[in-house]
């Protein structure tokens, strides 16, 4: 089957990233798969990434450019689906940039095994040469799983009892989907979703994959983290993000109705808070001990965060982890602030930290 005879479009959501977008976009124009079009989404941008966007748009046949209102990743990408006109569809961000060879060989395998959706994985790019690179990929063992064996993966698509332990890696810049099975899901993405947002099309669209392939030890995604992104910005509304994710998810699940993943769903809320912990005492710590501490209370006492520590069946949590919730749960919150200090910005610089959400 000739691969040439097939078209992917590449949905690239662009937002106040001047500094990095050229990068992105040549990645994708040096790309060895023959039929491609990208699409480049400016979502309001402020600075002069709208006219970059123009600039290659007019210099380039297979490039598009759509321009809207601000609207958050999920709405540009969403309105980026509405343009793509290739039979497979793949998402880059604006500030990230591909290996030349990456939509080819998911496209090739993709076709060899008639799958709905192909996997690779990513590495960590840090903008601190002092921080390793590190790479990361769904935990699926087999190049090609048929709808039975998708469905096996079920019992721990979402969480396999580790902190974080999901086998579906959510990044939808690691996919090569079918076109029409993203069509067929964009209704579940909501665009008030903001964190983990990925979850919304990769989940669902998993759920309905009759068959599933992965291209083996392949990490062409390069995920750029800079100074920014490490510093981070303090978030005062993570929590309700976390909380909005966890309800979109159940919802997801509910409707699909092909496996009860609510348990699932209540140990990624559980490990979710803890970064919204984390969020709180790392990036806080100018308001006072004080002050985040009565955060963390608030925080660790909200009814559903209690009902996840009492009933979560994670089982596989390391001694760090398992202490951390015990913490939590007693209500020791001096000693959550000190510990998240020196434990989580150790994670930092391992690169521990790093998900696509």
């Amino acid at each position: 089957m000739e691969s040439s005879k097939y078209k992917i479009s590449v949905i690239v959501p662009v937002y106040n990233v001047e500094a990095y977008l050229r990068r992105c976009i040549d990645s994708i124009l040096a790309q060895t798969a023959e039929n491609l079009e990208i699409i480049l989404v400016d979502d309001g941008s402020t600075d002069g990434s709208g006219a970059i966007c123009d600039e290659y748009g007019e210099a380039h046949e297979k490039i598009r450019v759509c321009h809207k209102p601000n609207g958050g990743l999920t709405s540009a990408w969403k309105a980026g689906m509405e343009l793509a006109s290739g039979e497979f569809a793949g998402f880059v961000d604006s500030d990230d940039w591909i290996e030349p060879d990456m939509y080819e060989r998911m496209l090739e395998l993709a076709l060899r095994t008639d799958a709905d959706m192909a996997v690779c994985g990513l590495v960590f790019d840090f903008e601190d040469p002092k921080i390793p690179k590190r790479e990361e990929i769904s935990n699926f063992k087999k190049e090609v799983y048929d709808r039975k064996e998708i469905e096996e993966l079920f019992p721990s698509l979402i969480n396999d009892g580790r902190f974080f332990g999901r086998t579906l890696q959510s990044a939808r810049v690691t996919k090569l989907f079918r076109t029409e099975l993203i069509r067929k899901n964009m209704g579940f993405c909501d665009d008030r979703v903001s964190l983990g947002e990925d979850m919304q099309i990769t989940f669902p669209a998993l759920l309905d994959t009759q068959k599933l392939c992965v291209v083996q030890d392949f990490f062409p995604y390069h995920y750029w983290i800079n100074q920014k992104s490490i510093t981070g910005k303090y978030d005062s509304g993570y929590m309700e993000k976390v909380k909005l994710l966890a309800e979109r998810l159940l919802s997801i699940s509910r409707e699909k109705n092909v496996f009860d993943f609510s348990g699932q769903i209540r140990n990624d809320f559980l490990s979710m808070t803890v970064l919204t912990v984390k969020n709180e005492i790392y990036r806080n710590y100018k308001a006072g001990r004080k002050a985040v501490t009565a955060n963390v209370r608030e925080i660790c006492e909200d009814p559903e965060v209690r009902e996840a520590l009492r009933n979560h069946t994670m089982d596989r949590l390391s001694v760090s982890i398992k202490v951390y919730l015990w913490l939590m749960g007693k209500g020791c919150y001096n000693l959550c602030y000190w510990m998240v200090l020196v434990f989580f910005k150790v994670n930092y610089y391992l690169g521990r930290e790093y998900r696509r959400g």
